[in-house]
Order: C-alpha cells, then structure tokens, then sequence
C-alpha cells in the first residue's frame, strides 16, 4: 500500500470516529421539485452575520441542483429519525414521498419533526477538492426541545443517557 492510500485511510479512521450530528439539507431544484441528502458536514461559521456551512460530494447526484439553487433548509434530525438519516443517504429518487414535510413560508422544503431547522440563503460557494463547501446565511431558525442524532464509526443512533450524568 502506497503512502497517499495509507493517509487517506487514517483520514478515514480519524473522522470516522469523530461523532457528529445528522442533517438532511432540502432545497427545491430548478423544476420546483424538492432534492435532499443526509449531511454530517455541518457547522456554525459565524455570528455577525450567522452563517453555518456544509460540504457536498461533487459525485452526488443532486451536486448540479444544490448549485443552481439560491436558498435550502438544514434539518437537524431529532434521536428517533434515523429512518431519515437513512432515506436521504439512499439511492431511492423520490425521497420525499416516502416523509413528512411541508413547503415553508420561506418557499423552501421542510422536513417535519425534526430537532431544528435552519433556512438559510446562500452567501457564498467554496471549491474545495472533491466537495464544493456551501456558507449559508441564516434566514429562520425553528428549535425543539429534542435530542440529536448522532453519526459515529458508520452508525447513527441517540446520545447513551449515562452522558448527561
């Protein structure tokens, strides 16, 4: 095994076993038709203006929509929505036939029950290798009081409840 393959397993190792939560970021494409994927590259970039990121496989399907779009919505799966962590992360075409979800206000596609949402409108597109990082500023932010799903070592599941002891 070559060095550069060596290093991108460790990488692989490294993160992996880095837990994160889970989102699935929807936006409507061109069409008028809702696209969505699960996401675990997700962060607060700023306050002043509040401004949160994410990153995109450039190998997805839905790369060429997500874009093209001006605005999307990052829904941050509650504990028991693992079957949506695992739909959005599926080959399946119409995802949104098989949840629940609504057209905003903001005329963007919501998921329904989920521990947050952020609508947000684009500010800004960062190449970077085999992804492309999306900055969004935060346009509406809806909170409830649930807990998080959790993405570690290739499973998803509840923060264990000894953690808050």
């Amino acid at each position: 095994m070559d060095n550069k393959t060596e290093q991108i397993g460790s990488f692989k190792a490294a993160m992996g076993n880095y837990p994160t939560g889970v989102t699935v970021v929807t936006a409507f494409d061109q069409k008028g038709n809702p696209v969505g994927l699960t996401v675990n590259s997700f962060a607060s970039v700023s306050l002043e203006p509040l401004l949160i990121l994410w990153s995109i496989d450039k190998r997805v399907y839905s790369y060429e929509e997500f874009l093209k779009v001006d605005k999307f919505t990052v829904n941050i799966l509650a504990a028991d929505q693992g079957d949506l962590c695992t739909l959005f992360s599926s080959k399946i075409e119409d995802r949104f036939s098989k949840c629940d979800w609504k057209k905003s206000e903001l005329d963007l596609p919501v998921l329904s029950d989920t521990l947050a949402t952020l609508q947000c409108r684009v500010f800004n597109r960062i190449d970077a290798g085999d992804h492309t990082t999306i900055i969004g500023e935060v346009l509406d932010i809806q909170n409830e009081s649930k807990k998080p799903l959790l993405y570690h070592r290739r499973t998803i599941g509840a923060i264990p409840e000894e953690f808050y002891h």
